[in-house]
């Protein structure tokens, strides 16, 4: 009898073994085919639109296309840690906006460029650094800190600058939005140094690691040894730094600082993100995923101001590409899990 057990112990084991090779082939192939096939359908799209709509394929509109996206692309670079440590950031919007206004109300003060971008920058960095301290010490809900720094912020950029569109007269300064290097922009240049640097952060370096171990399993990272609070904070200030260099160029660009600037454009980016395969559960995020993300929100928006469409429809459009970016989200949550 005890010999029967143990050939029928020793029958079942490699079944049940043989099951985890299985389940996680399962997912490397379902997380295989959800990228591809984001590329398989941009490709698709552009092959499209090149075909049947007048300039889409020409070669300013093309320049033009990578001008359009390069602040959403500069600032989902860092949105994509946010997302990937089960964090996000509404006061994005809000950042660029405040810095464009502070960089050009210190520029018209000193005169100096360089001043003026630092200043910008590291009052970015420091919003970001409240952000994330609030979060990861005070233990208080991303959406509300962040929803509350997008409302003080905006508000102290109509503050200062009473309301009022701050212009530039530097034109160094001016000469920045417009700077090209072999016929591309300054704005795209810096827009492909961030797709690289933070793809190198995200996966070669211990920080991307941590990253992706935080939004996988919180308590699981802190028991590991990973400074969890540390960490989000770095990430937030990250992200506000960022931001605030995109809210520069856009001032250069615009040749001023405009109190207005940049509303929704936190939802663009968070769409763009999450639409590229960037898990709103976290743990789960690729570089390659966002770059497919933001050209997909580009180009979306680029053909509708060909085609001439209407601005009040095309927030119907940008709405339900958020939507389907959360549906793909949860399929695709469903078919690791599954």
């Amino acid at each position: 009898m005890q010999v029967n057990e143990n050939l029928a112990s020793a029958a079942v084991k490699p079944t049940a073994d043989a099951l985890v090779p299985q389940q996680g082939d399962r997912q490397k192939w379902w997380q295989h085919l959800t990228e591809y096939s984001l590329i398989a359908i941009f490709a698709v799209m552009f092959i499209t639109m090149s075909l049947t709509v007048d300039h889409f394929f020409s070669i300013d509109n093309m320049l033009g296309l990578a001008l359009s996206i390069s602040q959403i692309g500069m600032v989902a670079c860092t949105m994509m840690f946010c997302l990937a440590s089960r964090d996000f950031d509404l006061s994005i919007g809000s950042t660029v906006a405040f810095s464009g206004v502070l960089c050009a109300m210190v520029l018209n003060a000193t005169d100096n460029t360089f001043v003026a971008i630092v200043a910008a920058v590291a009052a970015g960095a420091a919003i970001g650094f409240v952000n994330g301290a609030v979060i990861a010490y005070l233990r208080i809900n991303a959406l509300i800190t962040t929803l509350a720094t997008m409302e003080i912020v905006r508000g102290l950029g109509f503050i200062v600058s009473k309301g009022q569109a701050v212009g530039v007269s530097s034109d160094t300064f001016i000469a920045l939005g417009g700077l090209t290097l072999f016929g591309v922009s300054l704005p795209i240049w810096v827009t492909l140094l961030c797709f690289i640097a933070f793809g190198v952060l995200l996966n070669q370096t211990v920080y991307g690691r941590n990253t992706l171990a935080i939004g996988g399993n919180p308590e699981a990272s802190r028991l590991a040894g990973i400074n969890v609070e540390r960490t989000r904070v770095y990430i937030f200030l990250i992200q506000g730094a960022v931001t605030a260099l995109a809210g520069v160029i856009l001032a250069s660009r615009i040749t001023s600082g405009q109190p207005n600037a940049a509303q929704g454009f936190e939802l663009n980016v968070i769409s763009a993100c999450v639409l590229g395969g960037v898990s709103l559960m976290g743990g789960r995020a690729t570089i390659s995923g966002v770059v497919i993300g933001v050209l997909i929100m580009g180009t979306v928006e680029n053909v509708m101001n060909l085609l001439n469409i209407d601005a009040f429809y095309q927030y119907l459009v940008r709405g339900a590409i958020l939507l389907a970016a959360v549906l793909l989200d949860q399929l695709k949550n469903r078919g690791v899990r599954d």
